[in-house]
């Protein structure tokens, strides 16, 4: 069953997804139009999504150009149940925020804090505000409350 929600308050099944250890993939938009699409792990504030990146990576400089993307949060222990979520990336946060950050998601993910080793430039936080989410699985229902 699918259930889809118009406006930028989260839907219940996208904060819970988001809020477990379960991947996203992110779509941007390349300079030519076409798609790029990325697996990266996400978190939430109850109000906004986030995912964390650098600033040299395709997905940044994407997102500075157009800010327009979908991003799909796949329940790691259904991969049947998902929220499909349209939005615009409305905050890039960087510094020492960021840095801190990816130590969370890291923890969340991995048990243990993102190396060092492996950040070749600036972290950076991209918060996301859905303007159109659907989920997908058992338990959601066309036409409810949330539609």
């Amino acid at each position: 069953m699918a259930a889809t929600k118009n406006g930028p308050e989260l839907h219940p099944t996208t904060e819970e997804l988001a809020n477990g250890p379960n991947y996203g993939v992110i779509t941007t938009v390349l300079p030519s139009g076409k798609l790029q699409n990325h697996y990266i792990w996400v978190g939430t504030d109850g109000e906004r999504l986030v995912v964390n990146t650098e600033v040299h990576r395709q997905k940044f400089k994407n997102v500075e150009r157009d800010p327009s993307v979908t991003l799909t949060i796949r329940d790691e222990q259904d991969p049947y149940r998902y929220a499909e979520v349209r939005g615009e990336v409305v905050e890039a946060v960087r510094r020492q925020e960021a840095r801190d950050h990816i130590d969370e998601l890291s923890q969340k993910y991995t048990g243990q804090d993102y190396n060092p080793d492996d950040i070749k430039s600036e972290r950076v936080m991209l918060w996301i505000v859905p303007s159109r989410q659907t989920v997908v699985g058992p338990g959601e229902q066309e036409g409810s409350p949330a539609s």
